[in-house]
């Protein structure tokens, strides 16, 4: 594992868990106090199944270096997710907005700041979805899903692998996704997938969606020389059209959120620092 990252971190207490409320509203969250006074508020929504999991350190990393130039932040467990109440399978796409909007409110509360939404993956796609309602300060997404249902499609793959592995024949996506449209839930990877939930992901296109508020973007790349890919470069031009204000750019890095090990990358976690820095210079 690589130990490196962005700042040093051991000034700061160290993270505040609680429950926001209790039974089966229960939400873990992990509150990362400002040090000094408040430059910035940031609501951390984390990524879909396993890749949540192996986001949890560069979250962790990324949250405490905030912390540490002034910014609160929040990370909050969706509901079936984490240690938060509910099964993943009870999960919704409509509660997860919900959840999204009650962290907002509370960090709001907590620190009298508007706060922005940082996402990542699904995450991003959740947040630019739920951005509308809850009016961030800004968004900042990384390596956002953009198509709901491009991602459907690659989650499902992981299902046809593992009958290929067991049964010699995958079956297909096209037959999972017409064994979700009848109403059943899929087991994939551990999880299991409520078709409510599948087609909710399904409908959402982020490029279709205009941000309300800044948004900066950051690509995780292979090598520091490659540009935007593609895909996310007419997404951010298409928004840019749409006459929304987006700052993107490419960080060399490993794919930690989809690495067998648990991976750090220390140039995205430095080059979101200063661009939020920067960003709270500039107002």
């Amino acid at each position: 594992m690589n130990q490196q990252h962005a700042v040093p971190l051991v000034t700061l207490p160290p993270a505040q868990p609680f429950f926001l409320d209790g039974g089966a509203a229960a939400r873990f969250c992990l509150y990362h106090a400002p040090a000094g006074d408040c430059r910035g508020a940031w609501l951390y929504v984390h990524p879909f199944a396993e890749e949540m999991n192996k986001a949890r350190r560069m979250a962790a990393l990324q949250a405490r270096a905030l912390a540490q130039q002034g910014h609160a932040v929040l990370q909050i467990d969706l509901h079936g997710c984490g240690d938060s109440a509910g099964d993943f399978g009870d999960a919704r796409w409509a509660t997860w907005q919900d959840d999204v909007a009650r962290g907002m409110r509370w960090l709001r509360e907590r620190t009298g700041r508007q706060p922005g939404l940082w996402g990542l993956r699904l995450g991003g796609l959740l947040a630019l979805h739920a951005a509308a309602a809850v009016a961030p300060a800004a968004l900042l997404l990384w390596q956002p899903v953009t198509s709901g249902n491009q991602f459907l499609t690659q989650f499902l793959r992981l299902k046809v692998a593992s009958r290929m592995l067991t049964d010699g024949d995958g079956g297909g996506t096209a037959a999972l996704r017409q064994a979700l449209a009848d109403g059943q839930p899929l087991e994939i990877a551990g999880y299991t997938l409520d078709p409510a939930l599948a087609l909710a992901i399904d409908a959402v296109d982020g490029a279709k969606i205009a941000p309300p508020c800044p948004v900066h973007w950051f690509d995780v790349v292979a090598d520091a020389q490659r540009p935007l890919s593609p895909a996310a470069a007419r997404v951010t031009d298409g928004w840019r059209l749409r006459g929304a204000t987006v700052h993107a750019q490419a960080v060399a890095g490993p794919q930690f959120w989809a690495t067998q090990e648990i991976a750090d990358s220390p140039a995205l976690l430095q080059a979101t620092l200063r661009t939020l820095t920067e960003d709270c210079h500039a107002a």
